[in-house]
């Protein structure tokens, strides 16, 4: 058994990259993008969306440059590293790719212009962006409600009015009346 035993155990570790890439490239994602579709967030639809986007991307790459991919014995391992990389929550990394990369061109686009076109009006270039609806949401969704308004004020602020209205409500609820003007109590 000792010898069968390390004989496997060397199998795994020469061949980790082939077990765990379809587990970090597949598996987990599926599971986490089914589970995306379910609640009302845009945050996490955003990052399931932009990761399958990436994905789709490494896998184009791949099949293009097969060949060259072949000669450095590093590829499935640096594969490895950055999808674990785009899929982990702990790294959100396809979400930092969707906030840094992939919005900021969509949302203003830099059209090339020729030298017999006017300059194209700001609004013309921002046609590329089309916002999800979702006919089945209600206007009322707190939780869609409460990303907006982290993304217009920030994550701070957010706090700031949980901590305000937390202490308004527990203030009501033992009869006190106080004046909460931001963070000073009167």
């Amino acid at each position: 058994m000792g010898a069968s035993g390390n004989n496997f155990l060397l199998v795994i570790a020469k061949n980790f990259d082939v077990f765990a890439l379809p587990l970090v490239t597949l598996v987990y994602p599926l599971y986490a993008s089914i589970r995306a579709i379910e609640t009302r967030s845009i945050t996490d639809d955003q990052q399931w969306l932009t990761y399958w986007v990436l994905y789709s991307l490494i896998t184009l790459f791949e099949l293009t440059f097969a060949k060259v991919l072949e000669l450095l014995p590093i590829w499935p391992y640096a594969k490895l590293i950055l999808s674990c990389w785009l899929v982990l929550p702990h790294f959100n990394g396809a979400a930092h790719v969707y906030r840094h990369y992939v919005r900021p061109f969509y949302m203003n686009p830099q059209l090339p212009q020729m030298p017999q076109m006017p300059q194209m009006p700001r609004a013309a270039s921002e046609m590329w962006y089309v916002p999800k609806k979702n006919m089945f949401s209600k206007q009322d969704d707190v939780l869609t409600a409460a990303e907006r308004y982290m993304e217009e004020h920030g994550t701070e602020a957010f706090e700031r009015l949980i901590t305000k209205t937390d202490r308004e409500h527990r203030a009501k609820r033992n009869g006190n009346h106080m004046i909460f003007d931001d963070d000073y109590i009167y």
